[in-house]
């Protein structure tokens, strides 16, 4: 062994059939150009627990180049981690651990216990092979056997405090160790590949063997009723999930292997992933809030009103003007609709976006709605006669005269309102209520040659009109 250099002779190059069951090395895996380090259910949970957990997205892009071009020397597992030799480009050498929890010996047993009384898991698991269906029937028993986010647990001699590339090296490797052999998982978790399935084989045995019951001797058989009526009793679900206390973080693409297809915007994908998984959390958030399941159902936005939700989130100029050219909207229409999205989301920007004539019923409402709101005056009223107006003529919904311009009256206070299919407007101003088919008031104000929306709704058009009043409207532009 060279003096200078300790690693010289990777320490861990050893038989990987050692003699000790708790301990496998595996010898140094050949480089990976181009091909992905994860073909299993195994391989991916393992990648996506390090990709999770990792602060700086960097790092473990290095880790991958790393672990991609060779760097990494044979792996040692035993029951709590795994520990290998990483080497910089320069070639100096750097001990990496990755720890993961240790079962107790309650979860072994209720795992175990759990496989055993599964005829296809004993099978596969007494010939060496370990059933994607394990983990999710562990899972399912109160045992996580695949790492979450957090649980592995990074040591490095380059003293990084999280995941470094010599960490993500390691980790990438071991995805595909994992890929060949499951057993590496467990052997991780606590029980080498030989002991384990000598448990499941005595498991197995014992309760082949096991003397029948008085009480199961003397009544061989169920009636098929009762059988099928125990088949239809579900057991209790479990708790709701718990809200993380963020949305998780996206894997970021491999640009370095040259498997991305020519001419993908990579950025414009990834802010994609990034606010999916936004959007994921919010609606969890929504379905673990008290009440939920009384709540009706609503809609959820077209693809063109999606569009503005993503260009709300987004901050890279060429992902805005690709989402706007893909709803056929030029960028001062998207703005519009961005501005009308913070006031109330999807239905905002149909209130922008479309003009709908009201029926009969919601005509009767609506103006029913105006009525009460300013019950001091008559302008806030369609004619008194309630005769319908001409679909697209200026409709005065005042107490009007013959022609057209409203009644004096001394004592009313409602404003002049002359309405348009869904739109009150005022004469000559700059204020508009627009009536959406929920019957809610939406408050609009004129600036230039547009309507810009200017504040949630209300059921109360006075409301929604007072949100214009010079005072308090706020300081919208295009």
């Amino acid at each position: 062994m060279n003096a200078q250099d300790p690693y010289a002779q990777d320490p861990y190059e050893k038989d990987p059939y050692a003699q000790d069951p708790y301990e496998k090395t595996f010898p140094a895996l050949p480089p990976a150009p181009g091909r992905a380090f994860a073909q299993t259910l195994w391989g991916h949970a393992w990648l996506r627990a390090l990709e999770d957990s990792a602060l700086d997205g960097q790092q473990v892009k290095q880790g991958r180049r790393y672990a991609r071009s060779g760097a990494v020397g044979a792996v040692t597992v035993r029951p709590g981690g795994l520990t290998a030799v990483v080497r910089d480009p320069d070639g100096t050498a750097h001990r990496t651990d990755v720890l993961v929890q240790e079962f107790t010996e309650a979860q072994w047993d209720r795992l175990v216990g759990m496989a055993a009384a599964e005829s296809g898991h004993i099978a596969a698991l007494l010939d060496r092979e370990v059933p994607p269906q394990l983990a999710e029937d562990a899972a399912a028993a109160g045992v996580e056997l695949l790492p979450g986010i957090g649980d592995l647990e990074p040591r490095c001699d380059c003293e990084e405090w999280d995941h470094c590339p010599h960490t993500a090296a390691l980790c990438y490797q071991v995805a595909r160790l994992l890929d060949q052999d499951p057993f590496v998982l467990l052997l991780l978790r606590g029980r080498a590949e030989a002991g384990l399935v000598a448990e499941l084989e005595e498991r197995s045995t014992a309760g082949a063997q096991a003397p029948a019951s008085p009480e199961s001797a003397a009544d061989a058989g169920v009636l098929a009723s009762e059988a099928y009526a125990a088949a239809s009793a579900l057991p209790p679900l479990p708790p709701p999930a718990r809200l993380p206390d963020a949305p998780g973080q996206p894997p970021t693409l491999d640009t370095e292997s040259g498997t991305v297809p020519p001419g993908l915007d990579v950025d414009g994908v990834e802010f994609l992933a990034q606010a999916a998984a936004a959007q994921a959390y919010r609606l969890l958030a929504e379905a673990l809030a008290p009440a939920h399941a009384e709540r009706a159902p609503q809609p959820g936005p077209t693809a063109a009103q999606d569009a503005v939700r993503l260009t709300a989130q987004a901050h890279d100029l060429r992902v805005r003007s690709r989402l706007s050219a893909a709803s056929d909207r030029d960028r001062a229409a998207m703005d519009r609709a961005v501005l009308a999205w913070g006031f109330g989301g999807a239905p905002a920007v149909s209130v922008l976006e479309e003009d709908w004539t009201p029926d009969r019923a919601s005509l009767a409402r609506a103006r029913a709605a105006l009525a009460g709101a300013w019950p001091h005056g008559a302008d806030g009223a369609d004619g008194a006669d309630g005769a319908a107006w001409p679909d697209g003529a200026d409709e005065p919904d005042g107490t009007d005269s013959p022609d057209g311009t409203a009644a004096p009256d001394a004592g009313a206070t409602a404003p002049v309102l002359r309405r348009v299919r869904s739109r009150w407007t005022e004469p000559g101003g700059d204020r508009q209520l627009r009536l959406d088919r929920e019957g809610r008031w939406w408050p609009y104000r004129r600036a230039a040659d547009h309507w810009l929306p200017a504040g949630p709704p209300s059921t109360d058009p006075a409301a929604a009109l007072a949100a214009l009043d010079p005072e308090d409207a706020p300081d919208q532009t295009a």
